[in-house]
């Protein structure tokens, strides 16, 4: 008896183990692949192609290699635990090359139409046509595997932006980005907080002039080193955590893991944390987010409200900033940064930003963590980049100082007269540490 033919659509990573599953069954298989190459999605081309997915040059893998790895043919010790998309391509090509698959592969073929037979319900059998350098062929298969992805086709809502049209400066999709260099030294909007768009606005805030990540929602975000520096799926992915998730209430597992996601980082504070629980949505997986938030890099705002001829206007967006003027008798001439005016609660701000918002005015934000008393005396700046630090003037700071200092009890913060509610209390007396971010 004649084996069973089975066409495998696409030669990515699926492709590949579906037809050397069919070999192992004992099946005739083909595999029709349009492009020139195996790998699929992680084949990088400089130029994106027609109907084929496209990524990034520097995309590195959010699954370690030993979750990744096919079963009978792991991964080599040498290779690194997440890895580039180019280790990822030579992986593929030795897996081709050890089980024989290249020989079973049709490359620049296009599959055209997939229909049943006439006698489909005595045969089973499918009717596949496809086309290679312009002549269609038909043939008769007895299975088909549909293994093509589904990174194919961008999605590009231009509805949902009002004004984009008019807009001057360029727009993309993610699957036309390539890498930072033509955008050097510009001021850049990254729209969506899914695993390519955190990706790309991490690797511009090193070379753009400022990037604004915008997200509707928020997310939660993963990292891929976890404690003791091993891989954070192999760590967490186990049987006895798979035990854990099914004794235990998604509710308590949700509680869980956004204790410890927040232990890196609190999301509220960064402006990303999601209404929705860590287990209920895909999470995004990136390490350096934190990292660019807080050395203002990368600014996270909300939706896009519309696009004007040279900017873009998110929803809900305040005007926050503070008076610069020159303080006088210093040889440095620093600047003393005073804030007349109104002084802002943290827990009812919605100033976007990774502290509290201790004043509004124009021209510059303040934030950081505050001290007990700090909001009574004079700031100096000690130089570009550098923290904002208390004057040492003790007789102004014995009048301000409350007795006893109320910022030793947890959770409370008290600025001025006013005992304010807040999450996080910085232990010291004479500095608090700020960000300062131009308009």
């Amino acid at each position: 008896m004649a084996p069973r033919r089975v066409a495998v659509i696409g030669a990515g990573a699926s492709g590949l183990c579906a037809l050397k599953c069919c070999l192992d069954e004992g099946l005739e298989p083909t595999c029709f692949e349009r492009s020139k190459d195996i790998g699929g999605l992680w084949r990088f081309e400089e130029h994106p192609e027609d109907g084929r997915a496209s990524i990034y040059r520097s995309v590195i893998i959010n699954t370690s290699k030993e979750m990744m790895c096919f079963s009978d043919f792991p991964i080599p010790e040498d290779f690194p635990n997440y890895m580039h998309n180019s280790k990822i391509m030579e992986y593929f090509r030795m897996y081709a090359q050890h089980f024989d698959l290249l020989r079973h592969i049709r490359f620049r073929t296009s599959v055209c139409r997939v229909s049943k037979r006439p006698d489909f319900a005595s045969s089973g059998q499918w009717e596949v046509v496809t086309e290679s350098e312009g002549k269609q062929e038909a043939a008769i298969f007895d299975a088909v595997l549909v293994c093509s992805g589904h990174h194919t086709n961008a999605h590009l809502p231009l509805s949902s932006f009002p004004g984009l049209e008019k807009f001057e400066g360029c727009y993309l999709h993610s699957r036309d980005y390539k890498s930072p260099q033509p955008f050097f030294g510009k001021r850049v909007v990254v729209v969506g907080i899914g695993n390519s768009g955190i990706d790309i606005a991490v690797e511009l805030s090193h070379t753009a002039k400022q990037v604004f990540l915008s997200t509707r929602r928020g997310s939660w975000v993963l990292y891929r080193v976890a404690d003791n520096g091993y891989p954070f799926d192999f760590s967490y992915l186990s049987r006895f955590m798979q035990l854990i998730h099914n004794l235990v209430p998604t509710s308590i597992l949700n509680f869980f893991m956004e204790w410890k996601l927040n232990a890196r980082f609190d999301h509220t504070l960064y402006g990303l944390k999601p209404k929705h629980g860590v287990l209920d949505q895909h999470p995004t997986v990136n390490d350096d987010l934190p990292n660019r938030i807080i050395s203002g890099r990368v600014r996270v705002k909300p939706n896009i409200q519309e696009f004007t001829e040279t900017s873009a206007i998110f929803e809900d967006e305040p005007v926050i900033s503070c008076k610069l003027q020159n303080k006088p008798g210093s040889g440095q001439k620093p600047q003393s940064i005073s804030a007349p005016g109104k002084r802002v609660r943290p827990e009812k701000s919605s100033v976007d930003c990774s502290g509290f918002v201790l004043y509004s005015k124009r021209c510059v934000v303040v934030h950081g963590l505050v001290s007990s008393y700090l909001l009574s005396l004079s700031w100096v700046r000690l130089g570009i980049g550098a923290h904002l630090q208390l004057q040492r003037d003790t007789e102004v700071a014995r009048t301000a100082l409350p007795s006893p200092c109320p910022s030793r009890q947890p959770g409370r913060c008290w600025l001025g007269d006013n005992k304010w509610s807040c999450s996080l209390c910085c232990a010291a007396a004479d500095t608090v540490t700020c960000l300062v971010n131009h308009k």
